[in-house]
């Protein structure tokens, strides 16, 4: 610090981007086993996996989430409602039924 003035220094030694160019098919293991056809249930209920959107820009579209990286569109089994989630496949989720 000088005459009260701080002095930054910038970097410039990495390239600078502004977004993350990583999709879901970086990341498997949180998007897990599911696929269009997939019935599964978690903690929140079961679910039929209707589309998987891998596309980073296009999940963070449709979940309104800046972070989104995938989206998967589901139907609720009990309900009958769909809605994208963002949700990681996790220890406690299961398949109940899987298609070839």
């Amino acid at each position: 610090m000088q005459n009260g003035i701080r002095q930054t220094t910038i970097r410039r030694d990495t390239p600078q981007t502004s977004g993350s160019f990583e999709t879901a098919t970086s990341h498997p293991a949180e998007l897990g086993p599911r696929a269009e056809g997939v019935e599964y249930v978690t903690g929140n209920g079961a679910f039929r996996v209707l589309d998987v959107v891998t596309d980073p820009s296009e999940a963070r579209r449709v979940l309104k989430r800046h972070s989104a990286r995938f989206a998967v569109l589901v139907r609720d089994l009990h309900a009958g409602t769909e809605h994208y989630t963002g949700a990681v496949w996790t220890g406690s989720d299961r398949v109940l039924k899987a298609v070839a």
